[in-house]
Order: structure tokens, then sequence, then C-alpha cells
């Protein structure tokens, strides 16, 4: 008893610690869109780099993928942590500087603002919307889940599922709800800096109770000798190529990610930022990953739907230490869930509420909007409705995760195979001046669709061509779509190319 009360008592101080940086954030946040949900266009390379490293720590990164290499072995360390970090970097600087560029001329804040001013349609913008609340439930309750499981393993028990995520959903509402993109960052990186830590130093305490790290890769080979086999098993060369550029392309289109394509101080700190992410994804994933993998040589004993980390921490370490660490992870969760919230307010108030609800014109230019609804008492009516929206969406994720099947990376994998349809068409759109909108619906619509389809209809198959994910399969129809289309098909009224033409912007 006493152990689970210092545990929790580690979990709640990190709470406090991070509430404390929410409300001097919140002070410091100025009272517009722009400052709330991209704190102004402001971050250097350190705030940059920890926040979109953090916002990736997830249940799907702590739990899941350790749980994998467990049960899989270790080849997912080349998905998770050398493939995606290389392919993540160059989609960073193809789609992410393209877009800041874009970003810094016209004051997009989301994505659908951005596509939406550019082919004149609010059914687009709203439909990339759509798409992405759709597939950001998924990966809401997937942390919700993730911090659920954590706190059974943490408290052996003693808490039940259903109140440590109902717990951290209760935390994350009042968080989102105080502090904006500046609190969430700061946090991040806060967030980010300790599990680096907490990571080297339980696989440093491990690997020295065992033996050092050929005395634990040997018994590994001992117990489980295809795990030191390269590929075998669910690690097809077409498996790990289609999972690692689905989760790439995925990541690029999430909105807590995509958003921070907008927020960088100068194209030298994005430039710098993209160069470091490599280093920092094998920093924390491989040593992460291979925790997981030493313990299925160790014989650790995992529960029934628990996780390995939880796990073999408790065998190796002391109490306090595991409480740290899982703490730590569980941070990581929050600090991927309440970027997720505050994008997802920022999405259903700018791209939902305003061209459908209030009625916004896209072509209108902001002097005849402020003619027709006063600055200030918009901005009161979309706070409340974007508080509303992340109480009722983080609500309905939390109870969806109570019941939700599967394991941790298959809900992961299911959400990232979502938004990564998104990608082509937005590429297409950015560098190519003959895109349509009849192009864009396409594209968007039908990889979507295809997708959905793969998912929920069980006739259609999930893999093609000797193991092509369907996720691959639908990207590749997404791109071919949107050309096709865009080739039979003429420009609409209301479209402009020249909105995307920002070669002439200055870098700083």
């Amino acid at each position: 008893m006493a152990e689970t009360t210092l545990q929790l008592t580690i979990v709640g101080a990190y709470m406090i610690v991070a509430t404390a940086i929410g409300v001097v954030a919140y002070r410091l946040t100025e009272r517009t869109a722009e400052d709330y949900y991209l704190a102004s266009r402001t971050f250097g390379t350190v705030v940059l780099l920890f926040t979109t490293f953090a916002t990736l720590l997830s249940a799907f990164t702590f739990f899941g993928g350790p749980n994998l290499v467990f049960s899989a072995g270790p080849e997912w360390i080349l998905v998770m942590g050398l493939l995606d970090g290389i392919i993540f970097a160059i989609l960073w600087y193809a789609l992410g500087y393209k877009q800041w560029l874009v970003g810094q001329r016209h004051g997009y804040v989301t994505l659908g603002e951005m596509l939406g001013d550019r082919f004149g349609s609010r059914l687009l913008r709203g439909t990339v919307a759509a798409v992405s609340l759709f597939w950001l439930f998924p990966y809401v309750m997937l942390q919700q889940k993730g911090a659920g499981q954590a706190i059974v393993g943490l408290t052996d028990g003693a808490v039940p599922f259903w109140v440590g995520a109902g717990g951290i959903t209760l935390f994350m509402i009042l968080y989102v709800a105080v502090s904006g993109m500046r609190g969430v960052a700061w946090t991040d990186t806060l967030q980010g800096l300790v599990m680096l830590g907490l990571v080297w130093v339980a696989v440093a305490w491990i690997l020295a109770a065992v033996g050092g790290p050929a005395a634990a890769t040997e018994r590994l080979g001992t117990s489980n000798p295809d795990f030191l086999a390269l590929g075998g098993g669910l690690y097809t060369v077409e498996w790990m190529l289609s999972t690692a550029i689905s989760i790439a392309f995925g990541v690029a289109m999430f909105p807590q990610i995509n958003q921070r394509f907008f927020v960088a101080r100068s194209q030298t700190v994005l430039k710098r930022t993209l160069a470091l992410w490599p280093v920092l994804v094998v920093l924390l994933f491989v040593p992460a990953f291979m925790l997981g993998a030493w313990a299925a040589g160790l014989g650790v004993t995992v529960p029934e739907n628990g996780n390995v980390i939880p796990a073999v921490l408790n065998e190796y370490t002391a109490g306090w230490f595991t409480a740290a660490v899982v703490a730590g992870a569980m941070a990581a969760m929050m600090s991927s869930s309440d970027s997720m919230l505050l994008s997802g307010a920022s999405y259903l108030t700018r791209d939902i509420y305003r061209p459908f609800v209030r009625s916004e014109d896209t072509t209108a230019d902001d002097e005849e909007r402020e003619r027709t609804a006063p600055a200030e008492q918009t901005d009161r009516r979309e706070a409340l409705i974007a508080r509303a929206g992340v109480v009722v969406f983080a609500t309905l994720s939390f109870v969806a995760s109570l019941y939700a099947p599967g394991t941790l990376v298959q809900i992961g994998d299911t959400a990232f195979g979502g938004f990564a349809q998104l990608a082509f068409p937005v590429l297409v759109a950015l560098y190519w001046a003959q895109t349509t909108r009849w192009g864009m619906y396409a594209g968007v619509g039908g990889s979507q669709l295809f997708y959905l389809a793969t998912v929920f209809v069980p006739v259609v198959p999930g893999s093609y061509l000797g193991g092509w994910s369907a996720s691959v399969v639908g990207m590749v129809l997404g791109l071919v779509l949107t050309v096709g289309v865009s080739l039979a098909t003429s420009a609409s009224p209301g479209e402009d190319a020249t909105v995307y033409s920002v070669s002439s912007v200055e870098s700083d």
C-alpha cells in the first residue's frame, strides 16, 4: 500500500508541475486565435524539436511498441526507430517547409484553411477537418486506454482501469482549457528531456542487474533465437515498409503535428529541427524498444492486458523508479493528448463552425468579416465552442476506450493509415499549380473511402500484392486520383494557384 501511494504521488506531482506551467503560459498568452493555437509562430529550435517529439511520445510509443517487440522481435526498431525517423524528416522538409512558407504569408492556422483558400472551397475545408477529427478520435482513445493500463500495472490493480483513464481524461480537459500552444510546448520540452533521461537510466539499471548488454542479448538468443534473425514471422519486407511509410506520412497529417509546421520562428529553425529529428528518434526509440526485446529473454512475466515496460522495471529496479518512468510515459501520453485536443478544437471552430455554422465566406476579406461579426464577440463565441468540443470529444473517446477491442498497436496503426491518405493530395496541391478542386475531391474522398472499406468492411482485403498494406495502396490511389482528375478537369471559379507561390518569402 505504501509503495502504491508513493507511485501515485509521483504521478500526481507531475500533473501539478504541468498544471503550473500551463497557468504561467496562460498568463502570457494573448487572447487571439493565432497565439492560442500557434503561440504567434515564435518557436525556436529546442522548443519546436521537443514539442514535436513529445507530442509523438504516446501510448503507441511507450507501451504498444515495446509490447510488439516483446512478442514478435526487435525489428520494430527498424520501422519506428530508423525508417520513420528518416522518412518523416524528409516529409518535414518537403511538406512542412512549403507549408511554413505559405502559412507565414497568409496567416493560416489549420490545414483546412490553407486548402480551402487555395481551392476556394468550403466543402474541401470542412472535409479535411472532418476526416482529421474522425481519425483523431481513435488516437486520443489510444492515449486514454494506455493511461488506464499504465495505472493498473503501476498499482497492481489497486486502481481500476476506468479510474486511471478517467482521471487522465479530466486532467487533459482542464489543462487544454487553461493552456494554449505555448503551455503545451513548454511542458512538451520538459517531458521530452525527462523521458530521454529516464529511459537511458532504466536501460543502464537493468543491464547492470543482468550483466550488461551482451549477457542480456545472449539470454534473448537462447530463449528466442528467432528474435536475433532479421525478418520472418510478422516482419516481412512488405509489412515493414508499409508500416513505416503509413506511420511517417500519417504523422505528417496529424493535426497536432501538421500545425507545428506553422509555428517555427524562421526557416533556419525549421531546417535545423528537421536535421536533428532522426537523432532524437533513435535516442529514445532504440532503448525503449530494446527493453521490450531483452525482457523476452529475461523471462519477465507480463500480466494479461498489461505492458512489458512496467513489468520489467518492477522486476529489476526500485518501485519509486518504476513509478517515475511510468509517470513520465503517462506525461508523454498527456503531451500527445493535450496537443490533439487543442488542434482538434482549432479544426472544429475554424474549419467546421466558421464556414458551416457561422457561414463564413472563405473568399471574404478581413474588413468585411469585421463588419458582419465583431472580432471580440466572435472570439468569445468560438472559445466557448472550442472548449465544449474538447469536453465532448474527450468524454466520448474515454467511454470508447472502456470498450474498444484491439491492442494499442492496432488502434494506433489504423489511425496512422487514415491520416496518411491525406498526404499525397496535400503534397500535390502544394507543388503542382495545375491541381484542381475536383482533383482534390477525388484524391481525398477516393482514398478515404477505400481505406474505410478495408477497415470496416470484412470482405475488402487489408493487404495487397504479397503483403502491402491497404493504407499504402490507398495512398497510391489518392495520388493517382488527384493527378488524373486534375488533368481531366479545369480550374473552378474561386481557385487561386498563386496562393502557394511563396518563393519570394524572406527566410528570416
